[in-house]
């Protein structure tokens, strides 16, 4: 496998409403960001990645995107992101974007014209369909965001426009040249600003099945129906994703491409990220997680019950990755972001809160692959915690709030519920200090919720908190064996997560108690180095003692 420039990286990722607000509106900014590189740097990120900074309405909180080639006004200006490129680069670091090519805004001049007139060019920049023939929907299909794929022309015509999310985020028609085209002119514009990489947002969305086809179910009514069989990983998606990226790496070939592939297994990894192929360096999917779902209450909707992680099942899943990848790429190694709850909040210990992050970042991190960090993780980051159900802005939540409501649960058990698993409450501001708005702001933030009492300057004071914590283990990442060794799983107790980092000189075992009961472990080779340790964790010769959620690092000698 060849090198590059972000074979070794760890990411940072920073939602940009939620970091740091410099111009006392409540709402992070590009400034805001650009003051806090000194501090990233300290902590060992090596590449940032920056959720959608485009011009948009906010519907999806950037991810509707109006206008391509302007930043959006809450957040800054075109001159303050070139600053901020200069000075990420200043200080020998990388930046990435967030590239958002499934969708616009119904508010992007094409979608605008495509109403407008139905015989303009940019009404095949969408997809459109003919009513069913009684005059209904063209199918069944289900939205993410929640009801049907199709919503009715709003300029009155009979036809239905396609969108997989908010019906305000139409989908881009990508059989279309011109689309295609427009799509490149945009990413080429932005990498030529000087920006080193594009996070590529549902790009497994871009094709689309036939549209007149049905999802069967037993009742044979039209209730809208998640059909990923229509709309993920078809094989359209490959061509596609090759003519981008081709264009782009032919005039800057060290160009970084992460694909969002939320619902690949190993194999479509595996195709996505095929050297030589022009398609993605990395991808990210979702199917690292398992969660233990047995104690979920049958009596009402599962979709925002807590659940514990199944240990077992993660590091099957786990296993699963790294061997099919092993001779082709990297896999992305994080526990959160944008689109679910905090780690510290999913599956932390709240009886050992600093030792369970401790733990779970030292199973996940120096395993083979690229980690990426979301913002105020390194702190222990955990759930904002609302108090109204709007605060969610998910049109799923009313659904679920009623099904709890049904089986008698209290507006307090469905607002725990909420706070806990939805991806909302995962996107509260950066804590920094521990003064009013723990110097996120000197204004209400944008978002805004009880939240616990941790902060960035406290925790550099603190030469044994999790954000110390994580500055080793990153230091640790760039070091033989870790830097180029090969992933081994190694047999274990149902609650320890043990691995070996091989690199053919030297090897690493990696030995954790993701639980509140005291373990122990026998080391694959006797003797060695003490690279990490914490939590209490001991060994002698090869008999490892691990107290509740704690861990250890030993290289062989």
């Amino acid at each position: 496998m060849s090198k590059h420039w972000y074979d070794q990286q760890t990411i940072y990722q920073i939602y940009p409403k939620s970091f740091n607000d410099s111009n006392h509106d409540g709402i992070g900014d590009i400034p805001g960001i650009t003051a806090k590189i000194p501090y990233l740097k300290q902590l060992g990120i090596t590449t940032i990645w920056l959720n959608p900074i485009y011009q948009s309405p906010q519907v999806d909180n950037g991810y509707d995107v109006s206008d391509y080639y302007q930043v959006d006004s809450s957040l800054g200006t075109m001159t303050d992101v070139e600053t901020l490129i200069k000075t990420v680069h200043e200080h020998g670091m990388y930046l990435i974007f967030d590239f958002v090519l499934n969708h616009t805004s119904d508010q992007h001049p094409w979608f605008k014209q495509a109403l407008a007139d139905p015989q303009s060019k940019y009404r095949d920049y969408y997809l459109w369909q003919d009513p069913a023939a009684d005059g209904g929907r063209p199918n069944n299909w289900g939205s993410f965001f929640g009801g049907s794929v199709w919503a009715k022309d709003p300029a009155g015509g009979s036809q239905y426009y396609f969108h997989l999310f908010d019906k305000r985020m139409p989908d881009l028609n990508w059989k279309n040249p011109a689309v295609q085209q427009a799509m490149r002119d945009v990413a080429e514009f932005w990498v030529e600003k000087g920006i080193d990489g594009l996070r590529l947002d549902a790009f497994i969305h871009l094709a689309k099945a036939d549209f007149r086809q049905t999802y069967p179910n037993r009742t044979g009514d039209s209730t809208p129906i998640i059909s990923d069989m229509f709309y993920a990983h078809l094989p359209k998606v490959h061509q596609y994703l090759h003519d981008f990226v081709a264009v782009i790496k032919a005039k800057h070939p060290d160009t970084y491409v992460v694909g969002e592939a939320s619902s690949a297994d190993p194999h479509l990894m595996v195709d996505y990220t095929t050297p030589g192929t022009d398609e993605c360096d990395q991808v990210i999917t979702f199917r690292t997680f398992a969660d233990d779902n047995t104690q979920d209450d049958p009596s009402f909707s599962d979709t925002f019950q807590p659940r514990p992680m199944d240990v077992t099942a993660y590091k099957q899943n786990t296993v699963g990755i790294q061997a099919a990848l092993a001779d082709t790429s990297l896999p992305t190694l994080y526990w959160n972001n944008h689109d679910m709850a905090r780690v510290a909040t999913r599956y932390d210990d709240p009886d050992y809160p600093q030792a369970s992050a401790k733990a779970l970042a030292t199973a996940l991190y120096l395993q083979r692959g690229i980690p990426i960090i979301y913002y105020g993780e390194e702190l222990g980051l955990t759930n904002i915690r609302y108090h109204d159900i709007a605060d969610f802005e998910d049109q799923t939540v009313p659904t679920f709030v009623a099904s709890a409501q049904a089986a008698g649960k209290s507006k307090v058990e469905i607002m725990r519920m909420l706070n806990q698993t939805h991806k909302m409450a995962g996107r509260g501001p950066m804590q920094w200090d521990n003064t009013v708005y723990h110097g996120f702001s000197d204004h209400l933030p944008w978002k805004h919720g009880d939240t616990d009492d941790m902060n960035a300057q406290a925790e550099i004071a603190d030469p044994d908190s999790i954000y110390h914590y994580y500055q080793q283990l990153l230091q640790l990442k760039q070091c033989a064996p870790f830097t180029n060794g090969q992933f081994i799983m190694l047999g274990s107790a149902e609650q320890l997560f043990t691995y070996l980092i091989d690199d053919g000189q030297k090897q690493a075992a990696i030995v954790c108690n993701l639980s509140a009961q005291a373990q122990t472990y026998l080391l694959p080779f006797v003797g060695g180095k003490v690279l990490l340790v914490q939590g209490g964790a001991t060994y002698r010769g090869r008999q490892v003692t691990l107290p509740a959620w704690s861990s250890l690092v030993v290289k062989s000698a």
